[in-house]
């Protein structure tokens, strides 16, 4: 049996799902927490903020109750609270809550067809009446913009590169990078 649209949207997703995931791996306890650029995005922060997006759009949208109080509704909270993790969460916590919205996520494919509709709530009302294609979508891009930001974090602390240790998507381990990152800068030194 061929894939169906549907399962190809949600295997685009997982396979960027499982990129944020390894982006932790390897990675100390202070290193994966602490701002790494001038917004004070950090990798265990980025995983925190894609489970939050999937239970709002793949739960909320589609009629269900989150199945975790909603940080939103809260008294108090600030803005940036799902892109931080505070110290007495741990990395497990964090990857437990983005594998809980994922698995609603996947109750949510498994109830709905692509052009099923859902209402994104916090969206404008003009706007705010979609699919579900539109949302695997929308969650698809948020999830791999999220991602590439991580592979630049990641590879400012240790150099680790990629999509997936099993198949990097870049030129081999033998690649004579020194020659490639002076040719860049040699191009760019002209414009200096």
């Amino acid at each position: 049996m061929s894939e169906t649209p549907k399962d190809m949207l949600v295997r685009y997703l997982q396979t960027e799902r499982d990129a944020a995931l390894w982006k932790l791996e390897d990675v100390s306890e202070y290193d994966v927490r602490r701002p790494l650029v001038q917004s004070g995005s950090n990798l265990l922060g980025i995983v925190k903020h894609l489970a939050y997006c999937e239970f709002g759009y793949f739960t909320q949208t589609f009629g269900r109750e989150l199945p975790v109080p909603d940080l939103w509704s809260q008294e108090g909270v600030d803005p940036h609270d799902d892109l931080w993790v505070p110290a007495d969460e741990s990395r497990q916590d964090v990857i437990d809550f983005y594998r809980l919205a994922q698995a609603e996520a996947a109750r949510t494919f498994a109830e709905h067809e692509l052009d099923s509709e859902g209402r994104v709530p916090w969206w404008p009302e003009e706007r705010a009446t979609v699919t579900l294609h539109h949302i695997l979508v929308h969650m698809s891009v948020e999830t791999a913009r999220h991602v590439g930001q991580m592979d630049i974090m990641r590879e400012s602390l240790d150099g680790a590169i990629g999509m997936r240790p099993e198949g990097l998507n870049l030129p081999d381990d033998d690649y004579d990078w020194p020659a490639y990152i002076a040719k860049v800068q040699t191009a760019a030194e002209r414009f200096r």
